[in-house]
């Protein structure tokens, strides 16, 4: 029997609390590689393995294994985007991962949906183009520019989190389907683990913020996203993620203490005024 859809209220409380939780991944990877003795690899390693879990009890039905639902090349660019974003935070602030992250993840699906032949007004290309300057120009070399590697690792895990996503449309159960992923995604960490043993170091305070990372702002926070998507229009729901990089920012401006610069400020705004201009903004069709 299918759930009835949430109230407008509960709707709100879990989209904020699911924005709060995408905010909360990058702040917790960017404290655990930057004040922590714990390694990328061992990070994306524990991550993984933690959301597994408690996706995996979430979804947790009796003769109805976890692997019956997702897919391999869904898991790999899980993986793909998990070990980018980790390796990535070596190098780039909290707000600037999480904005390349998000424009990468918007152009991403939107260049599909372009290839698949969907059609765009004036305004909606105007807005990608504006997008795209605000990313440029963020990246053109300068005193304030991230330096170039972690912004390319961002970007890469941008694009696999978009075909991870696009990937995962329409799917019956998208909380089953992720803790499938989840765990198909564990034996690839572990194996990118291998080649890294040299330099593999773990400690309480890493290891923790691995675990928060994983179980509570991936595994639960997926969860509670899907549920608002329920009494989401689909312009709602890509207008939310917008709000990511700004809460990112903010919150690592009183967090980790990290500062906001002119670059980021302006940057910020064409890339996510740009894509809130390629937004179907028209009314949602009653039910």
């Amino acid at each position: 029997m299918d759930q009835p859809l949430p109230t407008r209220r509960a709707t709100i409380a879990l989209t904020g609390l699911a924005l709060v939780a995408f905010a909360g991944n990058s702040l917790l990877c960017r404290q655990a590689l930057g004040h922590t003795g714990t390694d990328p690899a061992s990070f994306t390693a524990i991550r993984l393995m933690s959301g597994a879990l408690v996706l995996a009890l979430l979804v947790h039905r009796p003769g109805r294994p976890v692997l019956r639902h997702g897919d391999a090349l869904s898991a790999l660019a899980l993986f793909a985007y998990a070990a980018c974003f980790s390796y990535a935070y070596l190098g780039l602030s909290a707000g600037t991962g999480a904005l390349l992250l998000f424009g990468a993840v918007q152009a991403t699906m939107l260049g599909v949906g372009l290839a698949r032949g969907t059609r765009w007004s004036a305004l909606q290309a105007m807005g990608l183009a504006l997008a795209l300057a605000g990313l440029v120009g963020l990246l053109l070399p300068g005193l304030s520019a991230p330096a170039p590697l972690p912004a390319a690792l961002m970007l890469l895990a941008g694009v696999a989190w978009g075909i991870y996503s696009l990937r995962g449309r329409g799917v019956p159960d998208p909380t089953a389907a992720t803790a499938g992923n989840f765990v198909r995604a564990v034996p690839l960490a572990l194996l990118a683990c291998v080649p890294a043993l040299p330099w593999l170091a773990v400690d309480a305070a890493g290891v923790g913020y691995a675990v928060l990372s994983g179980a509570v702002t991936s595994g639960l926070g997926y969860a509670v996203w899907y549920a608002a998507l329920r009494g989401l229009s689909p312009q709602a729901a890509g207008s939310g993620q917008l709000a990511v990089p700004v809460i990112t920012a903010l919150a690592g401006l009183v967090v980790l203490d990290e500062a906001i610069s002119l670059r980021l400020m302006l940057g910020s705004l064409a890339v996510l005024g740009g894509i809130a201009l390629t937004l179907p903004w028209s009314r949602r069709t009653p039910a």
